[in-house]
């Protein structure tokens, strides 16, 4: 079956970070510390086959393990204890996503790529593991689904399967396996009723 990999992180931040853009003395790098992706079927019913969450072990750009912030803590449910006992290194991190994926296109809402692969290797010192070409922009699918778009910018990832109406499990907002899964089951949506055909993620 074709498939697509439906992906979310969370990444490092601060209270307030976003609307500095990360320029604050003392924010951290916008590094990567929760992958969550989902294997989306682009037959059939297009199901849900398979779910893949991993924690990272965020480390600043000379080695040294970063601290949480609370506000971080608070927003993502991302505790210190949970990323020691079970985080990994960004490369395995990258390398197991890579292999979850068997090769299909990684889609995000935004270019959540930036953050885990540019911006992460970059203040890790590694050389980038997945090329840019494996990756687009799930707000392309939307628009051809004729979400207004208006609409695409007010709407958070977490919020979009609330926004189409769609029953799911509960989700918890900024976890980044919940968030891939809104964005999953908001693309279901369209494509069930025939309004987003599956050969666009192939050819936007």
């Amino acid at each position: 079956m074709k498939t697509a990999i439906i992906f979310d992180c969370e990444f490092l931040c601060l209270e307030g970070s976003q609307r500095r853009f990360w320029c604050a003395a003392h924010d951290p790098d916008p590094i990567i510390a929760q992958i969550g992706a989902v294997r989306l079927g682009l037959e059939g019913d297009f199901p849900v086959l398979d779910t893949h969450k991993a924690y990272v072990r965020p480390v600043d750009r000379f080695g040294r393990k970063y601290a949480l912030d609370p506000f971080f803590t608070g927003l993502t449910g991302i505790t210190e204890e949970i990323v020691e006992a079970q985080g990994v290194g960004l490369e395995e991190a990258l390398a197991d996503v890579d292999r979850f994926s068997a090769g299909a296109r990684f889609w995000s809402w935004g270019k959540d790529e930036l953050n885990m692969v540019a911006i992460s290797c970059y203040v890790a010192g590694i050389e980038p593991s997945i090329p840019a070409t494996r990756f687009d922009n799930a707000v392309k699918l939307l628009i051809a689904a004729g979400m207004p778009i208006e609409d695409l910018a007010r709407t958070p990832s977490n919020k979009l399967a609330d926004y189409y109406g769609v029953e799911h499990p509960p989700l918890r907002g900024h976890d980044a396996l919940d968030d891939a899964l809104s964005l999953t089951y908001t693309l279901q949506h369209p494509m069930r009723a025939g309004k987003l055909l599956p050969d666009i993620f192939e050819r936007v």
